[in-house]
């Protein structure tokens, strides 16, 4: 009953409702089946409750904003929600407005915990790949007896004669690395083009 009310109060709210499901399991299977855009889980569900459900769906890349309910006032379950990455967390009895605020709470800290996800793996990418730059210009300047300057210019003028960004072509000095210390050996001149 508490299940179908929620959902007639997300349509009076301009939301489309997948549910209701019976239990946590069905639950997950629902929302594998239809990729709902956002988890409105009861914390209590038979046989897998809410935030384990939310977890579950998570580890399959399925991590949508989240909002529970429960009808338990229970710190601990404060905590585990949070831990869980739970976007809001309503107790019952629960009105509209407060339904409508929630579902926007956590669809806005999802947005934003993305946002920062993304902004983390470019950072995390710019930096592999400066590693990767200064890794090839220490290969040419020992192998070319070049000076860091001008193995630099050599990494960005191959760049741009081949069109290509200079961690690629900094990532394909360090693959032929030994393509360029038998040269090293015979003593090939400074001139020698990547």
């Amino acid at each position: 009953m508490i299940a179908l009310g929620l959902a007639r109060r997300l349509r009076a709210l301009g939301h489309e409702p997948i549910g209701p499901a019976a239990d946590g399991e069905q639950a997950v299977a629902m929302a594998r089946e239809s990729l709902p855009d956002l988890y409105l889980f009861d914390i209590e569900m038979p046989h897998l409750d809410g935030l384990a459900a939310a977890s579950e769906l998570s580890r399959h890349g399925l991590r949508r904003p989240v909002v529970v309910v429960t009808g338990v006032e229970d710190p601990g379950l404060v905590e585990r929600s949070i831990a869980t990455g739970v976007g809001a967390y309503l107790t019952k009895p629960i009105n509209d407005r407060e339904l409508d605020a929630a579902i926007k709470l956590a669809a806005s800290r999802h947005a934003e915990l993305e946002a920062l996800e993304a902004e983390v793996e470019k950072a995390q990418q710019a930096l592999a790949d400066r590693k990767l730059v200064e890794r090839a210009k220490g290969l040419l300047m020992t192998a070319l007896e070049l000076s860091e300057q001008d193995a630099f210019r050599r990494l960005q003028l191959t760049a741009r004669e081949r069109n290509l960004q200079l961690a690629d072509v900094a990532r394909r000095v360090v693959e032929q690395q030994s393509l360029l210390e038998p040269k090293r050996r015979s003593g090939s001149s400074a001139n020698t083009r990547l």
